[in-house]
């Protein structure tokens, strides 16, 4: 399988659905920056190192992930807006195994 099927809610609401390459080393906020799913300069303003929070997104399928290293974890005990199901969207590399996520961006704060 080169490309997996991801459904994307944005900000404001608005369902997507996106082809995302496995074969590329994409991580997550990179798909939805290629598809200006979030305004520019909202979404990984880090540059994918679990730094910022700013690419946090709700998991809402039960498509197993990767596991949270502790970094990321960190990362969200300091974020607005937590949920149980929060990832940051940049630690969340694209494989096979995503085809069919789905995945809320948290508000922008």
């Amino acid at each position: 399988m080169q490309d997996v099927t991801i459904h994307i809610t944005d900000r404001e609401g608005e369902k997507h659905t996106v082809l995302a390459p496995t074969d590329m080393a994409m991580n997550l906020m990179e798909v939805v920056r290629s598809y200006e799913l979030a305004p520019e300069g909202s979404i990984g303003v880090c540059g994918g190192m679990a730094m910022c929070a700013s690419c946090q997104c709700y998991v809402n399928s039960n498509t197993e992930l990767n596991t949270m290293e502790d970094d990321e974890d960190a990362m969200l005990s300091e974020a607005f807006n937590v949920k149980e199901n929060s990832r940051l969207s940049c630690q969340i590399p694209i494989t096979e195994a995503l085809n069919g996520l789905e995945i809320e961006l948290a508000p922008d704060v």
